[in-house]
C-alpha cells in the first residue's frame, strides 16, 4: 500500500509520512496525536483495533483534519471517516470459499483460522461462509479459531484442530501468516497434501507454497491499488468533491496454474 501511495502522491506533489504502530493501539493513538500537532492536511489510518481507534479519529475531526481509512475500517461510533478504501473482502472470502469447494468437493469438514476483531477479516469470513453455503453446501465448518493473524499461534491452533477433527479436508487462513502457520502444523502431522489450505493475500511466500502444491490457493488482493486509490480519493476531497463513503478494490484468486503463468 505504501508503494502505491507514494507513486500516486508524487503525481500530485504530495508529501507522505508513514509510521508503523507495530500492532499497538496506544502507539497508534499517539501517532495520530503527533500528526495532529504537526497540522497534517489529511490522515490515512489502517486501524490496529477497529473499535478503539474511534477516539483518535474524533481528535483529528475536532482539529479539522480529514481522516481516511485504508484496508481496515473503523468500527467505532466515535469519529467520522471521509472514505474507506479497501479490497472487496466479502468477495475475497467468497473466492477463498470457492477454492476450498474445488479442493474438498461437496462434502467433508473444514476449519477457519480467524482474527475476528478485524473488520476486513469479518468480511472475509462472511464471504467464505457464503461460498460454502452456495457452492458446496455439503461441506461443514467444524472449527473457527482466533489465532490473531499470527503464524506461530495459527500453527499451534491448527495442531489442536487436527487432533479434534481427524477427517478435516480443508483450512482457510484469513491471511497468509495464518495459512502458512496452518501449513506448518499440517506438515508436522504428516498430512501435507491431504488437507487443502487456502490463504488470503498471495504474498511471495504463499505463492511459492502454492507453486509447490503445499497450499491449494489464495484469494489475491492488490495493496498497491488500494494505496494509489486512497491518494486519488484524498485528491478528490481536496478538490472539493465528495468521495464515496466506501471504495471497493476488486480481488481475485491465485492457484498453482497462476503461479506457473507468472514469469
Amino acid at each position: 500500500m505504501e508503494s502505491g501511495m507514494r507513486a500516486e502522491a508524487a503525481k500530485y506533489g504530495y508529501t507522505i509520512t508513514v509510521v508503523d504502530a507495530s500492532r499497538d493501539n496506544a502507539k497508534q493513538q499517539s501517532q495520530v496525536e503527533d500528526f495532529i500537532s504537526k497540522r497534517i492536511d489529511a490522515i490515512v489510518l489502517t486501524p490496529y483495533d477497529s473499535q478503539a481507534i474511534g477516539s483518535a479519529i474524533a481528535e483529528a475531526n475536532n482539529a479539522g483534519i480529514p481522516v481516511f481509512t485504508a484496508d481496515i475500517a473503523s468500527a467505532s461510533r466515535e469519529g467520522r471517516v471521509v472514505a474507506h478504501i479497501a479490497s472487496d473482502n466479502v468477495e475475497g472470502g467468497y473466492q477463498a470459499g470457492k477454492l476450498i469447494c474445488q479442493a474438498a468437493g461437496n462434502r467433508g469438514t473444514v476449519a477457519i483460522v480467524d482474527e475476528p476483531e478485524v473488520t476486513s477479516v469479518q468480511d472475509r469470513v462472511k464471504g467464505f461462509k457464503q461460498a460454502i453455503a452456495q457452492v458446496c453446501p455439503g461441506v461443514m465448518v467444524v472449527a473457527d479459531v482466533d489465532s490473531g493473524g499470527t503464524r506461530d499461534k495459527a500453527s499451534s491452533d491448527t495442531g489442536d484442530i487436527l487432533q479434534a477433527h481427524r477427517d478435516l479436508r480443508g483450512i482457510f487462513g484469513i491471511n497468509d501468516d495464518s495459512a502458512l502457520g496452518a501449513l506448518a502444523a499440517v506438515k508436522a502431522a504428516g498430512l501435507n497434501g491431504k488437507i487443502a489450505i487456502v490463504g488470503y493475500d498471495a504474498t511471495p511466500e504463499a505463492r511459492a507454497a502454492i507453486a509447490k502444491g503445499d497450499m491449494y490457493g489464495d484469494a489475491i488482493q492488490y495493496p498497491a491499488k488500494i494505496g494509489s486509490t486512497t491518494i486519488d480519493v484524498i485528491h478528490e476531497y481536496f478538490a472539493g468533491q465528495k468521495p464515496a463513503a466506501i471504495v471497493k478494490i476488486p480481488v481475485g484468486a491465485f492457484v498453482r496454474s497462476s503461479a506457473q503463468a507468472t514469469p
